[in-house]
């Protein structure tokens, strides 16, 4: 298995060299760049301009500062953010842990959900549980995310009982250490909600139609035969094949989360690492928006990596 780890890490390394590369690529095709807006400034004169494009080696050719910069972040440094004058570990750090935050409750919520639900339809196939819960997920799979947002704000504003929108209340530094958690949920109820019910919708579905499937098959017959009881059979036989294709899409719900959380984000004001790569990508601080894009690879590949190993341990034939 360590071997396995080790070859994934290594294969990884020209995935993420090769995003990187195309990223920088593609910024450098677009027109323009950062400092151009203070061309419209009159108090800002044409040397200045030409005096930071040179400060930030933004006159060399695209290859020479992707090397650059490739080099510094070898030694831990992700560059300069144009749009916020700091360095872009300050700017990214806490949006990181912001999104990590909000990605974290949306998993736990998913999963929580969708499993139960997803067995209980199974158990009760064709029944009027099972009825309404594929109405209620097609409604969920049909509703936009943003449509959604904004009716839970709309709302919202009405009864008052969650924040409108961002992290943390005016008041927040003022408050202990309890109120200030509780505080953090109130304002991650609603972009939890958003983010997590067509997610719920989908896996319900999947693990429902995993579930029927695997009971067709001949060793639940053999094991309902040998008389065993039938929350033996289903739990301890059925459930564990089941829910293998699930774990498989763990690793894409992990970096999904971070395009699926963007608009969100935008929508609820929940300053998150999606928000900010859209703010870097509109000012064109390229590189924050590689900073951005290369954390966005890293969790696509390492959730496909955490998937694959939590298979290994859930299907002991996927080991050999």
């Amino acid at each position: 298995m360590f071997k396995y780890i080790l070859k994934r890490i290594i294969v990884a390394i020209p995935l993420l060299l090769a995003m990187s590369l195309l990223t920088f690529w593609l910024m450098e095709k677009t027109p323009g760049n950062f400092f151009d807006s203070l061309k419209l400034d009159p108090q800002i004169s044409q040397e200045t301009i030409v005096r930071y494009e040179h400060l930030y080696q933004l006159d060399k050719p695209m290859l020479y500062r992707y090397l650059i910069w490739l080099k510094n972040l070898l030694t831990g440094e992700w560059g300069y953010s144009f749009f916020y004058n700091v360095p872009v570990s300050r700017v990214l750090g806490p949006r990181i842990f912001n999104t990590f935050i909000l990605s974290l409750s949306s998993l736990l919520v998913t999963w929580l959900f969708a499993i139960p639900l997803g067995i209980w339809a199974a158990v009760r196939r064709n029944k009027w549980v099972d009825k309404i819960l594929s109405f209620l997920s097609f409604s969920a799979l049909s509703m936009p995310s943003f449509f959604l947002a904004m009716l839970l704000l709309y709302m919202v504003s009405y009864t008052g009982l969650l924040p409108l929108g961002g992290m943390r209340s005016a008041h927040y530094d003022d408050l202990g250490f309890f109120p200030k958690v509780i505080d953090l949920l109130k304002h991650l109820i609603i972009p939890t909600i958003v983010i997590s019910l067509g997610s719920i919708a989908a896996l319900q579905r999947i693990m429902r139609g995993n579930i029927l499937e695997v009971l067709r098959q001949q060793y639940i017959l053999t094991a309902r035969a040998k008389g065993l009881p039938e929350h033996i059979v289903f739990y301890r036989h059925a459930l564990r094949n089941a829910i293998n294709p699930l774990i498989t899409l763990f690793g894409y719900e992990l970096s999904g989360l971070l395009g699926g959380a963007a608009l969100t984000e935008i929508m609820c004001n929940w300053p998150g690492l999606g928000s900010l790569m859209l703010t870097a990508v509109r000012s064109k601080d390229v590189y924050l928006v590689m900073a951005s894009m290369l954390m966005g690879g890293i969790l696509l590949l390492l959730g496909n990596l955490i998937a694959d190993i939590l298979l290994a341990f859930s299907d002991p034939r996927i080991r050999l």
